[in-house]
């Protein structure tokens, strides 16, 4: 016989934590509180939870994250992009393989084989008190990316489509944990019924009030661990439809501390800090680095890419380097916190205006101190550019767009409608930063190694840092 009593489900959800450890520990005390009230709890996680500027994540390769998942009691989570591309698959296994809850996706599979990793499922279920929950997710589609990791990425939509009518009549409610963004999760309340919620991250939105699509509640917390997100369902028995009771985001209250959580972070920071400890090399002299001009280590940096991508040149923005290269010991964790970004070098074809264009802006200060966010970039503005394989004359009275008087590629004068394969960061790829370096052809990106990676192997290289210190720009 079903029950007609009153049953209640709630859904706690995180997402784009990016590895603020400091948000951690208040936000497994307010769960823990939810918990403490008994009622039937959902703890979910949407994605991009690590992120490898945090040396606790950087350090771990991602188990300091997984502690704390496993610690906070997480029923499920997703991955977003920051693990899937700036992890490699063989990385991913080891930080999961201690994982207590399942890691769901729908739309990620090995290449080598068609079928998810052994650690992925592409759906779960899930009973909590008298609810049977259909669990689905999905993430970003970066597919150019994701094949050179190893990965095959289907489309989200119709992945998703296709699952939510396979697991329809077996569950009493499907939840997708969409790692794809705002945009896209509209578009699957509209286009494929059946779901009742979707839990969004990747755009790092806020939804602090319900927002109902036909019968689907959307729902997000932001970014950072800021927000702690809550869905509230409600039926009146069994055989009764659910219904909606609330839905929004509340804030992180920073004065909440879980004891077990925050003594994992410390162990784990002291863990990452030893692990990070080893020295990559010895420098003979200290190499700085000014935004507003050309400087050594911004140089080196630009050198580490063209050897490193074979390219005939290299541009760099210098803003990519938090700090001066010392002289001594150079530590992992040193390269670490002077270039945290998870980017990755790629060349691509340019023509010689399109190169002259970029090396003009970076002249101006309106582009130098152009505060960015996002796209992998972990500094605060762009910054010069930096070269290697070319010289440039430049006239820094001129007016802008006029100041370069000469531009030399190996030796050889620059040619307009010729095209050149150069070597540059990704982040600029998708039009962020110098416009102009994101409209040549043939993209090739390189992973997995990051510039940090990349600066650490030019370092070993000999001769670098004696080149480093010989200038690309002159002024007339």
């Amino acid at each position: 016989m079903r029950s007609s009593e009153k049953q209640t489900l709630t859904i706690l959800h995180t997402n784009d934590v990016h590895s603020h450890f400091g948000s951690m520990s208040a936000i497994a005390a307010m769960i823990r509180e939810e918990r403490a009230q008994a009622g039937h709890l959902l703890v979910l996680d949407i994605g991009d939870h690590m992120d490898r500027m945090a040396i606790e994540t950087e350090g771990t390769l991602g188990m300091a994250n997984v502690d704390v998942l496993n610690l906070t009691g997480y029923d499920a989570i997703t991955i977003g992009n920051n693990e899937g591309l700036t992890f490699t698959p063989d990385q991913l296994a080891q930080s999961y393989t201690g994982l207590l809850c399942p890691i769901v996706c729908g739309n990620v599979f090995e290449q080598d084989t068609g079928h998810p990793p052994a650690w992925m499922k592409p759906w779960s279920i899930i009973e909590k008190g008298p609810f049977r929950i259909g669990l689905l997710g999905a993430t970003a589609p970066f597919n150019t990316f994701y094949e050179l990791m190893g990965w095959q990425v289907t489309d989200p939509v119709e992945t998703l489509k296709d699952q939510v009518k396979t697991l329809r009549e077996h569950v009493d409610i499907i939840i997708v944990l969409s790692h794809l963004g705002l945009s896209t999760d509209k578009r699957l309340a509209e286009q494929v019924t059946g779901i009742d919620v979707i839990l969004g991250g990747h755009t790092h939105h806020v939804l602090e009030e319900p927002l109902v699509i036909g019968k689907t509640v959307l729902g997000a917390a932001g970014k950072f661990g800021q927000w702690l997100g809550k869905v509230v369902l409600e039926r009146a028995g069994e055989a009764e439809p659910i219904q909606l009771v609330r839905s929004g985001c509340v804030p992180v209250q920073s004065t909440m501390l879980d004891e077990q959580v925050s003594l994992a972070i410390a162990t784990n920071a002291v863990e990452a800090e030893r692990m990070l400890d080893q020295t990559a090399v010895i420098t003979d002299r200290t190499l700085r680095v000014h935004y507003e001009q050309e400087s050594p280590f911004a140089t080196l940096l630009a050198q580490a890419v063209r050897h490193f991508t074979g390219a005939e040149l290299s541009l760099v923005n210098a803003g990519q380097l938090l700090g001066n290269l010392p002289q001594g010991d150079i530590t992992k964790g040193m390269l670490h916190s002077l270039c945290p970004s998870p980017i990755n070098a790629c060349t691509i074809c340019l023509n010689g205006y399109q190169i002259r264009e970029a090396l003009e802006q970076s002249l101006l200060e309106e582009f130098i101190s152009k505060p960015i966010v996002g796209f992998g970039f972990r500094g605060r503005i762009l910054g010069t550019l930096c070269v290697d394989g070319m010289e440039v004359r430049y006239d820094p009275s001129a007016p802008a767009y006029d100041k370069i008087q000469s531009i030399l590629v190996n030796h050889i004068p620059i040619e307009e409608q010729r095209e050149y394969i150069v070597g540059t960061l990704d982040m600029f790829t998708f039009n962020v930063g110098y416009p102009s370096l994101a409209q040549g052809s043939n993209i090739q990106y390189y992973l997995p190694e990051f510039i940090r990676d990349l600066l650490e192997r030019e370092l070993k290289r000999p001769g670098a840092l004696e080149e480093s210190l010989h200038s690309r720009w002159f002024q007339s």
